[in-house]
């Protein structure tokens, strides 16, 4: 039985995944004894790791203080927080080029070509994110707008990130002088919710002026926004997985590199702060809000229509030209995608899925969804669950 220290916070998402990874190893791994404190992110060393007498240490490693402690034990441990290096101690954190490629690539995908950047002046994550954005814009784009607070002198990221949400008035005046449309991509989920409030006090309208993301995807701080917060989910789970397969070999006396380990992302999980598609036609970008809005309400082309106080002719004219398609597809890829949703995150019955899509009578939305997926709903649903639940034992 080897005895294993996890000095890692669950007070934040991100660490509360790297646990959910550890945990999978060990349950399929067998033979560790694990001793977890619950901690928060600035948390003290514990007392009781200065004479512990164990086998491993997995950890995120904040200060100097400790730092040294583990380094005075003398035995394998992987860090990942890939702040302050320890020499000899290998490193695995979140790929944060990668993540940036992705909030970009979603953002252009949305058809926005500005963007701007918020974050936090001197948190490490927040300099290496800003650092990749400059660097992965295209060269005919424009240089991106950016804001950074000003964090205390006290040399940890909850020091920087505590003085930051303090500055609301700097945030804002900021957020209004933007050019718009504009992506906006936050250091992480706290500094986009802080974003979102700001842009809802000065009447700043989200997607649509601003379209806001996120990285950490933390489900409760993006459920709190309003609109909810689009994020990049950093893959924490597949990261505290390979942390703790990586300390394994090395308490069986196996020679590892102490290099940074970067693990690539997982995908972007879009939410209301993004849901935009930025077009000039501003009657039609009105009539496509009221669409996205009320699809699943059992909308048809005339209540679009009407929303605009267009001609039929004209809005089908305009929509195909702006999205390549015709009112009804849009009304049909909106409804598809709620099912879809419905399916992956919920065991509600097909029954109440058809009448959160706009559907009477389930039978009619299966038929709906079979012409346009290809399969029945609960074929679907069965296929995609088999997915998610091998994916999360690799």
């Amino acid at each position: 039985m080897k005895h294993v220290a996890l000095l890692i916070e669950s007070s934040r998402s991100y660490g509360r995944g790297l646990l959910e990874g550890i945990a999978a190893y060990v349950r399929f791994g067998g033979g560790w004894s694990l001793r977890h404190q619950e901690m928060s992110f600035d948390a003290v060393t514990p007392a009781w790791l200065r004479h512990w007498k164990g086998d491993g240490i997995l950890a995120r490693i904040e200060s100097a203080e400790m730092a040294t402690t583990i380094q005075a034990l003398r035995i394998p441990t992987v860090d990942l927080r890939c702040w302050k290096g320890i020499p000899g101690v290998p490193q695995i954190n979140t790929d944060d080029e990668a993540v940036v490629r992705m909030a970009i690539d979603h953002l252009r995908h949305q058809g926005l070509r500005r963007f701007a950047f918020c974050g936090f002046a001197g948190a490490d994550y927040s300099v290496r994110r800003l650092g990749w954005l400059r660097e992965l814009l295209d060269a005919d784009e424009a240089r991106p707008a950016v804001y950074e607070s000003r964090g205390s002198r006290r040399p940890t990221t909850i020091g920087q990130e505590s003085k930051g949400m303090l500055d609301t008035e700097g945030v804002t005046s900021w957020l209004k002088s933007l050019e718009k449309p504009v992506g906006l991509i936050a250091c992480n989920d706290i500094r986009a919710q802080q974003v979102l409030q700001c842009c809802e006090d000065a009447g700043i309208a989200v997607p649509d002026d601003i379209a806001v993301i996120g990285v950490d995807n933390d489900e409760v701080i993006c459920g709190l926004c309003h609109p909810n917060l689009s994020s990049v989910d950093p893959n924490t789970r597949q990261i505290g997985y390979d942390a703790a397969a990586l300390l394994d070999r090395m308490m069986r006396g196996e020679t590892v590199t102490s290099e940074e380990i970067l693990v690539p992302p997982n995908r972007v999980i879009v939410r209301g702060s993004t849901d935009v598609v930025a077009i000039e036609d501003r009657v039609i970008a009105a009539a496509y809000r009221f669409l996205r809005e009320h699809a699943c309400e059992g909308i048809g082309v005339e209540d679009v229509v009407k929303s605009v106080s267009i001609s039929r002719r004209s809005l089908e004219r305009r929509m195909r030209e702006c999205f390549g398609r015709s009112p009804s597809e849009l009304i049909a890829e909106v409804r598809v995608a709620r099912i879809k949703q419905l399916l992956e995150e919920t065991d509600f019955p097909l029954k109440r899925i058809a009448g959160l899509a706009g559907f009477v009578h389930d039978e009619h939305m299966a038929v709906f969804f079979r012409k346009q997926v290809g399969e029945p709903p609960g074929k679907y649903r069965k296929a995609w669950r088999a997915i998610h639940a091998a994916s999360e034992l690799s």
